[in-house]
């Protein structure tokens, strides 16, 4: 059984979680989130209803799709037992500094990262294969200084929908050994656009130095 590590039950994280469920596949699905349903959330992250209200997110999200919650941080702590036996972590988090600690902790531990993110009209989308394909870090040397997030910034609904669903796509293809990475995938919602870019392995990435092959991980 392959196991997906999901970060993050919100906006990217519920339809992503959906996405993958609805596959009805022999999949372990581990769904981290240290935070708790707000009335505000309501309105685009999927799995909540009023009633779920102030329960946590994590619980909540893992079971309407039939996977695994875990009330956590995702951090140093907490890292090695939230990746254990991972074949592909899923970054849907809003934090900057939690996106490249994810990256970091995929590269170190070869295990295939997809990312995603959404603010405002724009939504994001990148697989990266350990020490085969660019990273976050490629891309982005550092998190942005005072980044806003999605709840501070605002994003479109249906974008988190589209970004979800897309993740889960790029997940299973990891999973199925057909992935498509080192490609990112910028979409402008009120362009109605979807543009790939290419990208180009950094070699002075501090993320990437020295990183064993994928194909080789054990």
């Amino acid at each position: 059984m392959k196991t997906a590590v999901l970060l993050g039950a919100g906006g990217l994280g519920c339809p992503a979680a959906l996405a993958l469920a609805e596959q009805k596949l022999d999949l372990r699905l581990v769904i981290v989130d240290p935070d708790s349903v707000e009335r505000s959330n309501l309105a685009r992250q999927i799995l909540y209803g009023d009633a779920d209200v102030g329960l946590p997110k994590a619980q909540v999200a893992a079971r309407r799709v039939g996977g695994e919650g875990r009330v956590a941080l995702f951090t140093a702590a907490t890292a090695g037992e939230l990746l254990r036996g991972a074949d592909v972590l899923i970054d849907g988090t809003d934090d900057p500094a939690t996106r490249f600690f994810a990256n970091d902790e995929s590269i170190r531990r070869g295990i295939p990262l997809v990312h995603g993110a959404a603010l405002g009209w724009t939504g994001l989308l990148l697989t990266v294969l350990p020490g085969r394909t660019a990273c976050l870090r490629c891309l982005f040397e550092r998190p942005p200084e005072a980044a806003p997030t999605c709840a501070q910034a605002g994003v479109l609904s249906p974008l988190c929908g589209l970004v979800g669903a897309a993740m889960a796509d790029a997940a299973l293809k990891v999973l199925r050994g057909e992935p498509d990475a080192g490609v990112l995938h910028r979409w402008d919602a009120r362009r109605g656009t979807r543009r790939p870019l290419a990208l180009k392995c950094d070699p002075a990435c501090a993320a990437c130095a020295g990183v064993a092959s994928y194909e080789g991980r054990s």
